[in-house]
């Protein structure tokens, strides 16, 4: 790509198109295109074709999707098959119907079996099984990169799929109805921490700033408690204890009481076991990976798609104690084992990247503490 490029970043505000309209910026790209969804609509195909006929992009970025943690991909189902699949055959489409010199189409690991052998190499997608919970959105994902290879093989486009793992960074999603693992730690363990320290202005601060089932911080503090107990986050204290415990479904590890709980009075409940390992890649460094594909590869240097990540992983337990201690969060933590784990691993083999020329270089805690810091800070902002 060449400074001057006209490059199209579909799904700019969001966690990906966010870091990789940064990634361009530091690279020293300034004709960048971007359209809100307010503004285009890419489910539209009508709109979208008369948009490239408008902006007539050289390169495009398919960075745009309807994304969510287990519970938005159990309860959106239809959603996250049609958004994603429309949003894909009308971009790649257009892509081809004008020209486009490069499309770099962004998956999700969620694509592999759900028992693949590990770690995931590109070779094992469609080998298996799909993981239920989240399977509309994986069909979706999977048929964007069959449409790249097919559009690829009949017409000769250079059509790029990347597969990163687990991503987080600044702009991504903390609704705790919609959002993924590691943002729902991270809001979760603030709450809890605001909650354990009786802090009650950054408590209010955030739910101001990020409403909980329309519950602001203006709420009465019996409002507020409340919405907060039913996303797992409820006061220790020996006067609620009793009638907490009696609630407390079967399955599910209590934590420690009062006088065995030396930081004292929250206990923070968590969906699953706590043993399904994840691995996190930071946006910034997913941004860089897919500058770096679209500067120096061609389609035909990747195979069908590509495999970006960590190379390492943890279990969501693990991953838990660092959020608090990046956080700082002190009080109970307890596994809800009626809820689904999900997939009980996903590590993507890296190594045909690394042969690229690309390796990640932000570590797991920096990533979250520098997460943690925007988060804060965006909560703050009046």
């Amino acid at each position: 790509m060449h400074k001057d490029a006209r490059i199209f970043v579909a799904g700019h505000r969001g966690l990906v198109g966010a870091a990789v309209l940064r990634g361009l910026e530091r690279a020293g790209y300034r004709k960048l295109i971007l359209r809100t969804h307010a503004e285009l609509d890419l489910t539209r195909q009508q709109a979208v074709e008369d948009f490239f006929d408008q902006e007539r992009p050289e390169y495009v970025f398919l960075c745009a999707a309807r994304v969510g943690g287990i519970m938005a991909n159990r309860t959106y189902r239809a959603d996250f098959i049609y958004i994603n699949t429309m949003i894909a055959a009308n971009v790649i489409h257009a892509s081809f119907t004008h020209g486009v010199k490069k499309l770099l189409n962004l998956g999700s690991s969620c694509i592999y079996p759900r028992l693949a052998p590990q770690p995931l190499k590109e070779t094992a997608l469609l080998t298996g099984a799909l993981e239920p919970t989240n399977e509309p959105y994986a069909i979706a994902k999977i048929a964007a990169i069959k449409l790249c290879s097919a559009y690829n093989r009949q017409y000769g486009t250079n059509f790029l799929s990347v597969m990163p793992t687990n991503l987080y960074g600044p702009q991504d999603n903390f609704d705790l109805a919609t959002s993924h693992v590691l943002p729902a730690l991270i809001r979760k363990m603030h709450l809890a921490k605001c909650l354990e320290r009786g802090d009650w202005r950054l408590l209010r601060a955030d739910l101001d700033a990020r409403p909980l089932a329309g519950v602001t911080g203006a709420a009465a503090p019996e409002a507020i408690l409340d919405i907060l107990s039913q996303h797992g986050i409820a006061s220790n204290a020996p006067e609620m204890l009793t009638n907490q415990r009696d609630r407390t479904p079967k399955g599910v590890s209590a934590g420690p009481s009062p006088a065995e709980d030396p930081f004292g009075g929250v206990r923070l409940t968590l969906w699953g076991t706590g043993q399904p390992r994840r691995e996190f890649l930071h946006a910034d460094d997913l941004a860089d990976a897919c500058v770096h594909l679209m500067q120096t590869c061609e389609a035909q240097d990747l195979g069908e798609f590509v495999n970006i990540g960590a190379g390492q992983d943890q279990t969501i337990a693990d991953l838990a104690r660092i959020v608090a201690a990046v956080v700082g969060y002190r009080g109970a933590i307890a596994w809800d084992a009626t809820r689904p784990d999900g997939t009980p691993q996903k590590l993507l083999d890296i190594s045909r990247m690394r042969s690229l020329g690309w390796e990640a270089t932000t570590n797991l805690p920096a990533g979250i503490e520098k997460t943690y810091r925007w988060y804060v800070e965006q909560g703050m902002q009046p």
